[in-house]
């Protein structure tokens, strides 16, 4: 239930103070307002003056660190904190774990819990698991926090990290294809953003339910103007200036090729697809006989439907190659989680295709009477 914000702010001053702090976190925005700094951190540590609080702050742009000792110091920066008008609180300690969320009628959502893990040693690090985005970021309180949703976040945040070079720098522009509800978005610019980037990043989706949805969030985390969501379709929607990094997360069936097609289109350098429901080649398989010797390959029902998600994002691969890019197919989340746990990564090169790459293609498709949706997207295109 809401509880008066006074109160829950009091609570979260004697928390921050209480030598059993471990760890909190401010972020976002209450409705209307603006903090000085985007994001604040706060962990206890240990210098050779005695016990510190650290203070770690962000503009968006550059962190800004210091250690303020314990006493006058220490109550007065923390004041100053709280008087900021942050949508999001979550602070751990030793003991315990407290969430707190500003809602748009200016009362705090409070969830209070046992800790969920083992305090670090004072001045130390957390490292039990290595996530890439902490599960105690107030992100989660705002898109969904489970366990399932943490490890698959931390999966896809893991295969984005794997695509980008470790020297990037300089503005991102990243678009998001059929988005949906949009955590894993909200989940890649928080990590972009904490390596140090220049990211501003546009969601789209079909629904302007989901548009509206997405954009109230953005504004709770003080990000509206970073994130944006256009409501419309993958092949349509209106996306400018032309993005550097494509996501495309489970879009069903040919709405992947719609993504891949326009990513090639927009010559981005970077793309991510996550297949979802290939129905497309699933069809064209059953409307004709398979070549000798493959019948059994599509006489069953379930191994025809299963070698169809195969071939359709082996020709996807295929393509991408044939349109300039270096891509390959992984998994990105155990099968466990989910069972469309494939992840067609690519990397723009420019290399035009060697002859050999182009007859293996067409070599593929003609033995098996089949037109992949892609082809026909990017027909004309050199």
């Amino acid at each position: 239930m809401p509880e008066p914000l006074d109160a829950a702010l009091s609570e979260v001053r004697a928390l921050l103070l209480d030598p059993a702090l471990t760890r909190a976190v401010a972020a976002g925005r209450r409705r209307g307002q603006r903090p000085s700094v985007v994001r604040a951190e706060l962990r206890p540590v240990t210098l050779k003056g005695g016990p510190r609080l650290q203070i770690s702050t962000s503009d968006g742009a550059r962190p800004y660190t210091r250690n303020v000792a314990p006493g006058a110091e220490a109550d007065g920066a923390v004041d100053a904190l709280l008087a900021e008008p942050f949508g999001n609180w979550h602070v751990e300690t030793a003991d315990s774990t407290l969430q707190l969320r500003v809602t748009k009628s200016g009362e705090a959502q409070v969830h209070r819990a046992a800790a969920s893990r083992p305090a670090p040693e004072p001045g130390g690090h957390d490292r039990a698991k290595d996530w890439l985005l902490d599960p105690g970021d107030p992100i989660f309180a705002e898109i969904g926090g489970s366990a399932a949703k943490r490890r698959q976040v931390d999966a896809f945040l893991r295969a984005l990290a794997a695509t980008l070079p470790d020297d990037l720098s300089g503005p991102l522009r990243v678009v998001d294809l059929g988005c949906g509800n949009a955590y894993l978005t909200f989940a890649a610019h928080r990590y972009l953003t904490r390596r140090g980037l220049d990211v501003t990043l546009v969601g789209v989706d079909v629904r302007e339910d989901q548009r509206r949805r997405n954009t109230e969030l953005a504004e709770r985390l003080g990000w509206a103007d970073r994130v944006s969501f256009v409501a419309g379709t993958i092949a349509d929607a209106r996306v400018e200036p032309a993005p550097d990094l494509v996501l495309a997360l489970h879009a069903c069936d040919t709405a992947t090729d719609e993504a891949l097609a326009r990513a090639v289109r927009w010559d981005a350098r970077w793309v991510l697809a996550a297949p979802c429901c290939h129905h497309d080649v699933a069809a064209q398989l059953r409307a004709r006989p398979a070549p000798a010797p493959y019948e059994l390959l599509t006489r069953q029902g379930i191994l025809r439907e299963r070698f169809a998600d195969v071939l359709t994002d082996a020709l996807r691969a295929g393509l991408l190659r044939l349109h300039g890019y270096r891509a390959e197919v992984v998994e990105f989340v155990d099968s466990r989680h989910t069972p469309r746990n494939l992840l067609i990564r690519a990397r723009r090169t420019g290399s035009a295709p060697a002859d050999d790459q182009r007859a293996e293609y067409r070599e593929l498709v003609d033995r098996w009477g089949i037109t992949p949706r892609l082809e026909t997207l990017l027909a004309g295109r050199p």
